[in-house]
């Protein structure tokens, strides 16, 4: 059957393991903690051994996955295998693994399949057999009226206690990043003394330990966000903040995001370049949805557009470099990277 993340995981508690579990959707936080939740599970049931498989891209070999299905363990009398699907669409082949696994699933196997997206036309007959042998979960993103429940129940998880003032006012600072949320909220847990967060104590809180940072600006960007991207660059620049602090992570990603489009272009395995690019797996939907709106050659654009904006910042700017406030640079790159028409936009300040 059909399950949000978090029903999922508190139904893990009350049923034997199933065969198989779909947990897909485009909030990777929720993708995430559905997925460990099933990967505790399994180690408590005595799942020791677990195999992973990165079907990325047209190219995987869904021979790879029947075989493991069919092969004997060799050190545990049950197996995890974790499947993990870029798109969360399996195509003809894998359709077809999948259900003839959900047909027949073996005693000795746990399939937990992972996806980084989801919409009405990813499911089929396949998702349809994962519902009824196992549990199908779909991580939607979070509706701006849902955030402050999924605050306060996430903050009960934690041993803390905020009145509803104080939740809207974590809810409008973190603006719907559920990753973001849950750091903040773990720090607060550091921070607590057991009595409840009220308005004022979560207003000392923001101010003093949770305002804008260089982090959420690039996620933001890199999500697809430019209205975001421009407050948080005001934010950034009411707080005193300076261009040149804000560049050394920005070029770092922009050069990261350059060379996963490097390898996409060139059909490369883009599950091995996350690992090479150090890439966690909560992040990965961020930076495969930003390659959706950029190709390699434009990636690279904004890495030498950086390195302007840098110089401009360091008053270091070549002649004829404009604009020669940086803040306006950052911010015109950044909307760009933001935006599918990047290219045009940098175009536009090129041209004047």
């Amino acid at each position: 059957m059909e399950l949000t993340p978090e029903r999922l995981i508190a139904q893990l508690d009350n049923e034997p393991l199933r065969p198989v579990y779909l947990i897909a959707g485009p909030e990777p936080l929720r993708v995430l903690e559905a997925a460990d939740a099933v990967r505790a599970r399994a180690r408590d049931e005595g799942v020791d051994e677990r195999e992973v498989l990165d079907a990325d891209g047209r190219d995987f070999d869904w021979s790879r996955l029947t075989g493991s299905l069919g092969a004997m363990s060799l050190f545990a009398s049950r197996r995890l295998i974790d499947l993990r699907l870029a798109s969360a669409k399996p195509g003809k082949d894998g359709a077809e693994a999948i259900l003839d696994f959900c047909a027949h699933p073996p005693d000795d196997v746990v399939l937990l399949i992972t996806g980084e997206d989801w919409s009405r036309q990813h499911g089929g007959k396949w998702s349809e057999a994962v519902a009824k042998t196992g549990h199908h979960a779909i991580a939607w993103t979070l509706k701006p009226h849902e955030l402050p429940d999924w605050i306060e129940r996430r903050l009960r998880a934690r041993g803390l206690r905020a009145d509803r003032d104080a939740v809207e006012r974590l809810v409008e600072r973190l603006e719907g990043n559920l990753l973001a949320a849950a750091q903040e909220i773990d720090k607060l847990a550091l921070l607590g003394d057991g009595t409840a967060i009220d308005l004022a104590r979560m207003e000392a809180y923001v101010a003093n330990a949770a305002r804008y940072d260089v982090f959420r600006l690039v996620d933001a960007a890199l999500n697809g966000q430019p209205a975001l991207v421009v407050r948080m660059l005001h934010g950034l620049r009411a707080e005193g903040e300076a261009v040149p602090a804000l560049m050394g992570m920005l070029v770092m990603e922009l050069q990261r995001a350059a060379a996963l489009a490097r390898a996409q272009a060139r059909g490369g395995n883009l599950a091995a370049e996350f690992k090479a690019q150090r890439v966690w797996d909560a992040k990965q939907a961020v930076y495969r949805r930003a390659l959706q709106r950029h190709d390699a050659a434009r990636w690279e654009r904004f890495v030498i557009e950086a390195g302007r904006v840098d110089r401009i910042a360091k008053g270091r700017a070549r002649p004829g470099e404009e604009p020669a406030d940086a803040w306006l640079a950052l911010e015109r790159l950044l909307v760009a990277v933001a935006e599918s028409r990047g290219a045009r936009l940098l175009a536009g300040r090129a041209t004047g």
